[in-house]
């Protein structure tokens, strides 16, 4: 951390602030200064907590209209500002400008579907009880409820819609939230702040506070924030889950993404589009992507001629400067992240596997990676790596595939590339995994559509009504004496 004559406010309970120590943000493709943030203090991030607390009960009767048109606000707003908000996504995530715009196009979305399930999510369901003789003139009302104001954790990688999938469920249901964006990308979601402050939402119904992560503990554990919505990490997730073992957790984790090449996908038309795919999604976001391709699952009677089409796509990818509109694969976050990645590589192939391409690092860069031959047991082969490098994995025939992409603690999403419909429904059987995308690879998401894993890759689930029905509970109202 260090001192900064004007640095960014964050944004506590509804206005500006600016706390006692600041962080600065950097690009990691150049080191340029992007941007400073100051940091809230203990005493105001209590502030913060105390006022979503206090405005709950206040916030949850809020009209639908109300919380639908700041909503809808976002969404026109994001709309106006979508290079200038593109731009410092690029600099300081080194995410590619094309990969930038399309994040902000995605959070455009999520604002508003957002506001359109403000307006019809928990019109109340009635149910007659009289089914029962001792249920005669009874009538149930059922409606939901927010459990209380929501911690929503944010990651790096995308540091824009992940944001908005943490906001807009909860305002659209009218709970608090208190944001805390990525220390290594927290102008996106200030931006955010800065938008909502232009609505009438009631002060302490959000706050976005960059608090560092040492700093974290108290707030996971503040029993005035029942809900907490985190994308990150497994092992930071399950210890939040650990920590607050009483608590609602929604925990987004990491994965460990197969794409299945099935024997009937084998025209040379078939291979050519599913090895562009997987070229493009092995490398994009850099690879920072819990859906990215990270193994490429092919039945023995296609991989050799899918093979050389894959590494010539992957080949084909601009790398460089992010701010480029024609780059492809940008920078990792950090330096750091490189390097790992890099170590990870050189202890696969120390333990036998075969570099097709790609392989060296420069400064926070690593070059796009194409490995065969990866042992099972690397780091490569069983974690997720995180960037822009893949393994193909050669089996014979449907099961050993869906046995091979089982063979993982991460069940996120996979890809099956087939056009038999009974595959793909036996694979919607086999895989334990939250999503099969059939047709392509696993790095589809639609921000409407549940979204989340199983086993490592975390529990519950996200998208705009998934997340809305995370954050309430029913409550049921039963009216007697009735003439029905």
């Amino acid at each position: 951390m260090t001192t900064a004559t004007s640095p960014h406010a964050f944004w506590l309970a509804g206005r500006k602030a600016t706390g006692d120590t600041t962080l600065d943000v950097t690009s990691p493709w150049d080191g340029r200064h992007v941007g400073t943030v100051s940091i809230p203090t203990s005493a105001q991030v209590e502030e913060a907590v105390a006022a979503a607390a206090a405005v709950a009960g206040e916030f949850s009767a809020t009209p639908a209209h109300v919380r639908a048109a700041a909503l809808d606000h976002l969404t026109r707003r994001l709309v106006e500002r979508t290079d200038e908000i593109a731009e410092l996504i690029s600099a300081e995530n080194g995410k590619p400008m094309k990969w930038a715009r399309g994040e902000v196009g995605r959070c455009i979305s999520v604002f508003r579907w957002a506001a359109e399930e403000a307006r019809r999510f928990n019109g109340g369901e009635a149910q007659r009880l009289d089914s029962d003789a001792g249920g005669t003139g009874r009538l149930a009302f059922t409606r939901r409820f927010p459990y209380g104001p929501v911690l929503g954790i944010a990651p790096f990688n995308f540091p824009l819609n992940l944001c908005a999938h943490k906001v807009a469920p909860a305002l659209a249901v009218g709970t608090p939230i208190i944001l805390k964006p990525a220390p290594a990308t927290p102008l996106s979601g200030l931006i955010l702040g800065e938008l909502l402050a232009e609505t009438d939402l009631p002060a302490g119904s959000w706050s976005v506070l960059p608090v560092p992560n040492e700093q974290m503990p108290g707030l996971v554990q503040d029993e005035r924030l029942p809900i907490i919505s985190f994308t990150g990490s497994a092992p930071v997730g399950w210890s939040i889950l650990d920590s607050a073992p009483r608590k609602r957790v929604t925990l987004e984790l990491g994965g460990n993404g197969a794409a299945v090449v099935l024997a009937d996908y084998a025209s040379e038309a078939d291979l050519d589009w599913a090895a562009q795919r997987i070229a493009t999604f092995s490398n994009y976001q850099a690879g920072q992507s819990c859906i990215s391709v990270q193994r490429v699952v092919a039945d023995a009677s296609v991989y050799d001629r899918l093979v050389p089409k894959v590494v010539a796509a992957v080949e084909a990818l601009t790398t460089g400067d992010p701010s480029d509109e024609a780059t492809d694969v940008g920078p990792l976050v950090s330096e750091d992240a490189a390097r790992r990645v890099e170590s990870w590589i050189g202890e696969a192939v120390s333990r036998g596997a075969k570099v097709l391409t790609g392989g060296k690092r420069d400064g926070a860069s690593v070059e796009p990676t194409v490995l065969e031959n990866v042992p099972a047991d690397t780091q490569i082969g069983c974690e997720e790596v995180f960037g822009p490098v893949m393994s193909f994995v050669k089996v014979n025939g449907e099961q050993e595939a869906f046995e091979t992409v089982n063979d993982s603690r991460y069940g996120l999403q996979a890809g099956l590339f087939t056009h038999d419909v009974q595959a793909a429904f036996r694979a919607h059987r086999a895989l334990e995994v939250g999503g099969v995308v059939v047709g392509d690879v696993p790095s589809y998401r639609a921000d409407q559509m549940p979204y989340g894993g199983v086993k490592d890759s975390g529990v519950g689930r996200e998208g705009v009504r998934f997340a809305m029905e995370d954050y309430t509970y029913e409550r049921v109202m039963v009216l007697t004496g009735l003439d029905l």
